[in-house]
C-alpha cells in the first residue's frame, strides 16, 4: 500500500506544469514557477543535456524550479507535450520535423523553445574492427539508438537516401536504454552503434574503451545522395578533438535539436525562459560543451519556420534585435 502511494505522489508531482511554488530568499518567501522537462532513457545525450539545461537556469533565475524527468525520448515527449502533461520537452531534429510538417500524423501545435545543438549522425566501431564504410555494416547487428529516441530516425533517412532499408539490411538493434549501446560495441555484440552529435555519450564511451573507436560517416557523394532525396538534412562537421583520440573533422548530415514548449505554455513563462537562458549561455556553455550551440541565432536558423518559435521566445528575439 506503501509503494502504491508513493507511487502516486511521485504521478501528482510529475504532472504539476507550470505551477507557482514557494521559495525562500533573504529570509523572504518568493514565488516560483515550477517547470516540468522531459529527457530521454539514461545515458544519452538529452539526459546530460536536460539536467545541465536545469541546474544553470535554475541557479540564474531563482524563481524558477525545472525538474528533468526520463522518458522515452523524443517520440514519447511530443505527445506529452501535446497532452499537457509536461511544459517543456528535448526533441530530436527528425520527430520534431515530422510533427511540424504532419508527415505521416497531424500537424502540431507546439512551440520551440529553443535549439539546442546540432546531430551530425554516423556510426562508431572498434578501433580494431573490419569495418570501415556504411556499406561494411550491411547484414551485421547494428545498435541504432533507444526505442522512443530520435536517433533510429535520423538513421532512417540517412540509409534511406543510400538506398538502405535499415529493418532489413541490417540486423537491427532497438535499446530500452541508451547507455546499454557501448557495452555492445565493445563486447561484439553489435558491429557498430549509431548516434549523433558533438559530446554524445554513446561515442565517448566507445572512444574511451581500451579497444578505441573508429567513426564511420557518409563520404561526399553519400552525403550528396542523402540530400538529394532528403533536403531537410543538413551538411553538419564533427570538429576534431570532439571525443578521444579523433584527430580529424568528421562531415556528416543531421540537424538540430530542440527544446520543445507545450502550446497552453503561458507567453511571459516562454519569455522568462528564453530570458534566463540566454543570460547564462555563458554557464551553459561552460557546463556542456555542445551547449554552447545554443543561442538565439542558432534557433532562428534552424527553426523550419520563424512562426514556429514560441511567441514569448520571439518577443526577447525583438528586444535583442534577433528578428524584427
Amino acid at each position: 500500500m506503501r509503494k502504491i502511494r508513493l507511487h502516486a505522489l511521485i504521478c501528482v508531482a510529475i504532472l504539476l506544469l507550470a505551477v507557482p511554488a514557494a521559495a525562500q530568499e533573504g529570509g523572504k518567501a518568493i514565488a516560483r514557477t515550477t517547470i516540468s522537462l522531459g529527457t530521454a532513457t539514461p545515458g544519452g545525450g538529452f539526459p546530460l543535456y536536460g539536467n545541465a539545461f536545469a541546474q544553470v537556469m535554475n541557479a540564474a533565475d531563482p524563481t524558477l524550479a525545472i525538474e528533468p524527468h526520463n522518458t522515452k525520448g523524443s517520440n514519447e515527449n511530443i505527445p506529452l507535450l501535446e497532452a499537457d502533461r509536461l511544459d517543456i520537452a528535448l526533441v530530436a531534429g527528425e520527430p520534431a520535423y515530422e510533427a511540424f510538417m504532419g508527415s505521416g500524423r497531424p500537424k502540431t501545435n507546439l512551440k520551440i523553445l529553443t535549439a539546442i545543438y546540432s546531430n551530425p549522425g554516423m556510426f562508431v566501431v572498434r578501433a580494431d574492427s573490419p569495418y570501415r564504410s556504411i556499406r561494411d555494416l550491411v547484414g551485421h547487428p547494428v545498435a541504432f539508438g533507444a526505442r522512443g529516441s530520435g536517433l533510429p530516425i535520423l538513421s532512417r533517412y540517412v540509409l534511406d537516401g543510400l538506398g538502405l532499408k535499415q529493418d532489413e539490411d541490417f540486423q537491427a538493434i532497438y535499446l530500452d536504454r541508451a547507455g546499454d549501446g557501448p557495452a555492445m560495441v565493445q563486447d561484439g555484440r553489435a558491429a557498430a552503434l549509431w548516434g549523433a552529435g558533438i559530446g554524445w555519450p554513446g561515442f565517448a564511451a566507445v572512444a574511451a574503451s581500451p579497444a578505441g573507436a573508429r567513426f564511420i560517416a557518409p563520404d561526399a557523394d553519400e552525403i550528396a545522395r542523402i540530400r538529394a532525396r532528403h533536403s531537410f538534412l543538413k551538411p553538419l562537421t564533427v570538429p576534431a578533438g570532439s571525443y578521444p583520440n579523433q584527430t580529424a573533422p568528421i562531415a556528416s548530415v543531421g540537424s538540430w535539436s530542440f527544446v520543445l514548449a507545450r502550446a497552453s505554455l503561458p507567453d511571459d513563462v516562454a519569455y522568462r525562459l528564453a530570458r534566463t537562458l540566454y543570460g547564462a549561455e555563458a554557464a551553459l556553455c561552460k557546463k556542456l560543451p555542445q551547449a554552447c550551440e545554443t543561442t538565439p541565432a542558432n534557433t532562428v536558423a534552424a527553426a523550419p519556420d520563424i512562426a514556429l518559435i514560441h511567441p514569448g521566445v520571439l518577443r526577447y528575439f525583438r528586444e535583442i534585435g534577433v528578428v524584427k
